[in-house]
């Protein structure tokens, strides 16, 4: 997986937004005007998602590529290189995962949460990321 490929993943996933909140390099995919995934512009070697806790601790320790994820709340957020052990089939579990938690734990209101939750129903997206 590279950047062009990570860009595309994410924007096919229903309801999302990218954006440069930060500064000119950030970019940010957004869903429900909630943050799921990050990566640098100017140096993409990797990107940042969300994570349960618990799994985020698993994955740094079990793959050298995952990593806590700097300026971000390491309890929930990892860091992920493009390049290692991870397939791309792995990567975009990973990308999903943070999707569809921040979807259900951070889209408010309720009613907006719902509506996304339906679509994702419908497109069959379905969190994949504890088979790997």
């Amino acid at each position: 997986m590279d950047i062009v490929e990570f860009r595309e993943f994410c924007l096919s996933l229903p309801e999302v937004e990218e954006c440069l909140p930060f500064d000119e390099v950030t970019l940010v995919f957004k869903v429900g005007g909630r943050m799921f995934a990050v990566v640098g512009l100017d140096n993409p070697i990797g990107f940042v998602v969300k994570c349960d806790p618990d799994r985020a601790i698993a994955l740094r320790d079990r793959y050298e590529q995952v990593k806590a994820a700097f300026h971000f709340n390491k309890k929930h957020w990892n860091s992920l290189r493009f390049e290692g052990k991870m397939s791309d089939r792995q990567l975009e579990a990973e990308i999903r995962h943070s999707y569809l938690l921040v979807v259900r734990q951070n889209v408010t209101p309720k009613a907006r949460r719902l509506e996304i939750l339906q679509q994702i129903e419908q497109e069959g997206i379905y969190d994949d990321a504890e088979r790997f």
